[in-house]
Protein backbone atom coordinates (compact mmCIF):
# COMPACT_ATOMS: atom_id res chain seq x y z
CA UNK A 1 0.00 0.00 0.00
CA UNK A 2 1.43 3.34 -1.04
CA UNK A 3 0.63 6.53 0.80
CA UNK A 4 1.19 10.04 -0.50
CA UNK A 5 1.77 13.50 0.82
CA UNK A 6 1.84 16.89 -0.83
CA UNK A 7 4.83 19.20 -0.96
CA UNK A 8 3.66 22.53 0.40
CA UNK A 9 6.14 25.06 -0.98
CA UNK A 10 8.76 25.87 -3.56
CA UNK A 11 9.41 24.56 -7.06
CA UNK A 12 7.50 21.30 -6.50
CA UNK A 13 4.60 22.86 -4.59
CA UNK A 14 1.41 20.74 -4.76
CA UNK A 15 3.25 17.72 -6.23
CA UNK A 16 2.97 14.48 -4.32
CA UNK A 17 5.57 12.07 -3.05
CA UNK A 18 4.71 8.48 -2.36
CA UNK A 19 5.88 6.60 0.70
CA UNK A 20 5.73 3.00 1.80
CA UNK A 21 3.44 1.59 4.44
CA UNK A 22 6.37 0.88 6.75
CA UNK A 23 6.01 0.19 10.48
CA UNK A 24 7.00 3.16 12.67
CA UNK A 25 6.91 5.57 9.70
CA UNK A 26 5.25 8.81 10.81
CA UNK A 27 5.50 11.48 8.12
CA UNK A 28 5.69 14.99 9.53
CA UNK A 29 2.15 16.41 9.11
CA UNK A 30 1.61 19.23 6.61
CA UNK A 31 0.72 21.74 9.33
CA UNK A 32 3.97 20.99 11.21
CA UNK A 33 6.01 21.14 7.98
CA UNK A 34 4.46 24.50 7.16
CA UNK A 35 5.41 25.87 10.59
CA UNK A 36 8.93 24.42 10.36
CA UNK A 37 9.63 25.86 6.91
CA UNK A 38 8.27 29.24 8.03
CA UNK A 39 10.85 29.09 10.83
CA UNK A 40 13.55 28.16 8.29
CA UNK A 41 12.42 30.46 5.46
CA UNK A 42 15.80 32.25 5.24
CA UNK A 43 17.96 29.18 5.88
CA UNK A 44 17.05 26.64 3.17
CA UNK A 45 17.92 28.24 -0.18
CA UNK A 46 21.49 27.29 -1.10
CA UNK A 47 21.96 25.18 2.02
CA UNK A 48 23.24 21.65 2.57
CA UNK A 49 20.61 19.60 4.44
CA UNK A 50 20.94 16.30 6.29
CA UNK A 51 17.71 14.36 6.78
CA UNK A 52 18.32 11.60 9.34
CA UNK A 53 15.64 8.91 9.80
CA UNK A 54 14.28 10.19 6.47
CA UNK A 55 11.25 7.85 6.33
CA UNK A 56 8.79 9.33 3.84
CA UNK A 57 11.31 11.96 2.78
CA UNK A 58 8.88 14.82 3.41
CA UNK A 59 11.43 17.14 5.05
CA UNK A 60 14.16 16.46 2.50
CA UNK A 61 11.89 16.90 -0.52
CA UNK A 62 10.40 20.06 0.99
CA UNK A 63 13.96 21.41 1.42
CA UNK A 64 14.97 20.54 -2.14
CA UNK A 65 11.76 22.11 -3.46
CA UNK A 66 12.67 25.31 -1.61
CA UNK A 67 16.16 25.57 -3.12
CA UNK A 68 18.51 23.51 -0.95
CA UNK A 69 21.78 22.96 -2.81
CA UNK A 70 22.17 19.41 -1.48
CA UNK A 71 19.97 17.06 0.55
CA UNK A 72 21.31 13.82 2.02
CA UNK A 73 18.58 11.48 3.26
CA UNK A 74 19.63 8.65 5.59
CA UNK A 75 17.15 5.83 6.13
CA UNK A 76 17.66 2.30 7.42
CA UNK A 77 14.56 0.66 5.90
CA UNK A 78 15.33 -0.68 2.40
CA UNK A 79 11.76 -0.40 1.14
CA UNK A 80 11.56 3.24 2.28
CA UNK A 81 14.92 3.94 0.57
CA UNK A 82 13.73 2.46 -2.70
CA UNK A 83 10.68 4.73 -2.56
CA UNK A 84 12.85 7.78 -1.75
CA UNK A 85 14.99 6.99 -4.82
CA UNK A 86 11.89 6.52 -6.99
CA UNK A 87 10.55 9.90 -5.83
CA UNK A 88 13.91 11.61 -6.40
CA UNK A 89 14.06 10.15 -9.93
CA UNK A 90 10.48 11.26 -10.66
CA UNK A 91 11.39 14.83 -9.67
CA UNK A 92 14.81 14.73 -11.44
CA UNK A 93 16.15 15.77 -8.05
CA UNK A 94 19.88 15.61 -8.73
CA UNK A 95 20.62 17.51 -5.52
CA UNK A 96 19.30 14.58 -3.47
CA UNK A 97 21.38 11.67 -2.25
CA UNK A 98 19.68 8.69 -0.60
CA UNK A 99 21.78 6.62 1.83
CA UNK A 100 20.48 3.24 3.00
CA UNK A 101 22.16 2.98 6.40
CA UNK A 102 21.52 2.85 10.11
CA UNK A 103 21.96 6.46 11.33
CA UNK A 104 24.74 5.81 13.86
CA UNK A 105 26.71 3.79 11.31
CA UNK A 106 26.39 6.74 8.91
CA UNK A 107 27.42 9.27 11.59
CA UNK A 108 30.45 7.12 12.53
CA UNK A 109 31.81 7.72 9.02
CA UNK A 110 33.81 10.66 7.72
CA UNK A 111 31.89 13.83 8.62
CA UNK A 112 30.73 16.40 6.12
CA UNK A 113 29.28 19.70 7.31
CA UNK A 114 25.62 20.54 6.92
CA UNK A 115 23.78 23.84 7.38
CA UNK A 116 20.47 22.24 8.38
CA UNK A 117 19.81 18.87 10.00
CA UNK A 118 16.44 17.18 10.39
CA UNK A 119 15.99 14.51 13.07
CA UNK A 120 12.76 12.57 13.37
CA UNK A 121 13.78 9.26 14.97
CA UNK A 122 11.39 6.51 16.03
CA UNK A 123 9.84 7.52 19.34
CA UNK A 124 10.60 6.01 22.75
CA UNK A 125 13.82 4.28 21.65
CA UNK A 126 16.32 6.69 23.18
CA UNK A 127 17.68 7.74 19.77
CA UNK A 128 16.92 11.48 19.70
CA UNK A 129 19.39 12.85 22.23
CA UNK A 130 22.16 10.42 21.29
CA UNK A 131 21.79 11.44 17.64
CA UNK A 132 22.09 15.11 18.66
CA UNK A 133 25.25 14.32 20.64
CA UNK A 134 26.81 12.46 17.70
CA UNK A 135 25.99 15.26 15.25
CA UNK A 136 27.85 17.69 17.50
CA UNK A 137 30.70 15.50 18.74
CA UNK A 138 31.54 14.03 15.33
CA UNK A 139 31.47 17.47 13.66
CA UNK A 140 28.64 17.05 11.14
CA UNK A 141 27.30 20.57 11.58
CA UNK A 142 28.38 23.89 10.11
CA UNK A 143 28.91 26.85 12.38
CA UNK A 144 25.44 28.36 13.08
CA UNK A 145 23.66 25.24 11.72
CA UNK A 146 19.95 24.86 12.38
CA UNK A 147 18.76 21.55 13.83
CA UNK A 148 15.13 20.42 13.73
CA UNK A 149 14.16 17.75 16.27
CA UNK A 150 10.80 16.00 16.23
CA UNK A 151 10.21 13.80 19.26
CA UNK A 152 7.78 12.51 21.82
CA UNK A 153 6.59 15.40 23.97
CA UNK A 154 8.11 14.08 27.20
CA UNK A 155 11.69 13.90 25.86
CA UNK A 156 14.26 15.28 28.32
CA UNK A 157 16.60 17.84 26.76
CA UNK A 158 19.12 17.38 29.57
CA UNK A 159 21.87 15.98 27.32
CA UNK A 160 21.32 18.18 24.26
CA UNK A 161 24.70 19.75 23.36
CA UNK A 162 25.30 22.83 25.51
CA UNK A 163 26.09 25.02 22.51
CA UNK A 164 22.68 24.40 20.91
CA UNK A 165 20.31 27.27 21.53
CA UNK A 166 16.58 26.47 21.46
CA UNK A 167 14.98 28.94 19.02
CA UNK A 168 11.44 27.61 18.67
CA UNK A 169 9.29 24.88 20.19
CA UNK A 170 5.73 23.70 19.61
CA UNK A 171 3.67 20.72 20.60
CA UNK A 172 0.89 18.96 18.73
CA UNK A 173 -0.69 16.12 20.69
CA UNK A 174 2.05 13.75 21.83
CA UNK A 175 4.60 15.24 19.41
CA UNK A 176 6.99 18.06 20.23
CA UNK A 177 9.00 19.78 17.54
CA UNK A 178 11.91 22.07 18.19
CA UNK A 179 14.35 24.18 16.23
CA UNK A 180 17.86 24.70 17.61
CA UNK A 181 20.74 26.81 16.40
CA UNK A 182 24.31 25.68 16.89
CA UNK A 183 26.33 28.43 18.52
CA UNK A 184 30.09 28.69 18.85
CA UNK A 185 31.77 26.57 21.49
Amino acid sequence: MKNKLRIIGGEWRSRHILFSDTPELRPTPARVRETLFNWLQYDIAGSRCLDLYAGSGALGFESASRGAKQVVQVEQDQQACRQLKTNADAFSANQMKIVNSEVFRFLAGDPDTFDVAFLDPPFAKGLAVQTCEWLEDKEWLAKDAKIYLESESNLSLERIPENWKLLREKQTGEVCYRLFERTHR
